[in-house]
């Protein structure tokens, strides 16, 4: 995969600097003029596109005086994963600030889908683009389309609309992550028979019904012989996550594992402490934050099936950009990939 990076405000001397080229081959690859050699502009160009680097465009807005606006469409509540995705698109302000862009935080109820639809409505018009995380529903997809027919760039980022019109999903494959969860829970079970727990956010969200539908199409095909329980749904809140799992925890005392499809890895985790059950049942759960970390270092945790949130960030950026100038996305580069964390090698 390529890598994936973020630079500041580059200059045509950077490229030159990493090419290992001259400033006047650097140059003279810009603007197609003879005399280099194929594979120096063939680096060049590699350069060029690794670091999103587009000097005639971003000039020609400067000259215009540009700003483009996106907007980003997050979850309300404390979601440690989401928070971590706004910490970075803060950290890329002078890199935003160089290609003459604004990003701002749009915060909804994402689980809401007649709030969110609601708020994606209220965009139309004031921005170039959006990233939204979506809800797959009537209501919202027909926001989204509406957003795009009146010229709005849109992505999804995180969890995908496919059925709508945007332009563009910024995520791992869920239903990947979510055969890969079920695969884990089989083989840490080993040879035990009982009752297996799931809880996700929502339903409605596709990343979580995703993964869920990767989850069972493991279980099924391979691990016929434990018993799935009924999904719970948390709303990745901490407090209710906890009270499902605890109450689940004292009707099902054969629970030897618990998939997390979402957020509420806290709750969920202080249901198991509490119930005495933290270090007897294998649990999985997503993405690696400060909390999911110490769960990991604790034993509570088993495994965290993670995705880049930085990664997302700059990519969702990237990708807005690339739609709003009418210019190729790099796919591989916007690729996201799924990282399985233990205890024993994170980052």
């Amino acid at each position: 995969m390529a890598e994936e990076t973020v630079s500041a405000a580059l200059t045509l001397k950077d490229i030159a600097r990493e090419a290992g080229v001259s400033l006047a081959t650097v140059d003279r690859v810009l603007h197609n003029r003879p005399g280099v050699r194929s594979d120096t502009v063939r680096r060049v160009q590699e350069t060029i596109a690794r670091n999103a680097f587009q000097p005639h465009v971003a000039a020609a807005e400067l000259a215009r005086g540009r700003v483009r606006r996106f907007a980003f469409v997050m979850p309300s509540g404390a979601n440690p994963f989401m928070q971590q995705i706004e910490a970075y698109l803060g950290e890329m302000s002078g890199w935003l600030s160089a290609r003459r862009l604004s990003v701002e935080m749009v915060n909804t109820d994402v689980f809401d889908p007649s709030v969110l639809a609601a708020t994606l409505e209220t965009l139309s018009g004031d921005y170039d683009g959006v990233a939204v995380v979506a809800l797959d529903h009537p209501g919202v997809r027909a926001a989204i389309n509406d957003l795009v027919d009146a010229g709005t760039k849109v992505v999804t980022l995180v969890s995908d609309v496919p059925s709508s019109r945007r332009h563009h999903y910024v995520g791992i494959d869920n239903i990947a992550a979510g055969r890969t969860a079920g695969a884990l829970v089989g083989r840490l079970v080993g040879q035990k028979s009982g009752k297996i727990a799931i809880i996700a956010g929502s339903r409605g969200l596709r990343d979580h019904a995703e993964r869920i539908f990767g989850f069972n199409q493991v279980m099924a095909s391979e691990f016929s012989h434990l018993d799935l329980l009924p999904l719970l749904e948390g709303r990745d809140e901490d407090d209710r996550s906890e009270q499902l799992i605890s109450r689940l925890l004292g009707k099902h005392p054969d629970i030897i594992a618990l998939y997390n499809v979402g957020a509420g890895t806290q709750g969920v985790a202080k249901a198991l402490t509490e119930t005495g059950r933290g270090k007897q049942i294998v649990f999985i759960a997503h993405d690696l934050t400060a909390m999911t970390r110490k769960l990991l270092l604790q034993g509570t945790l088993d495994v965290a099936i993670s995705q880049n949130p930085g990664h997302e960030a700059r990519s969702a950026v990237r990708v807005l950009l690339s739609l709003a100038r009418n210019e190729p996305i790099l796919s591989e580069q916007e690729n996201i990939r799924i990282d399985i964390l233990m205890r024993d090698n994170l980052p």
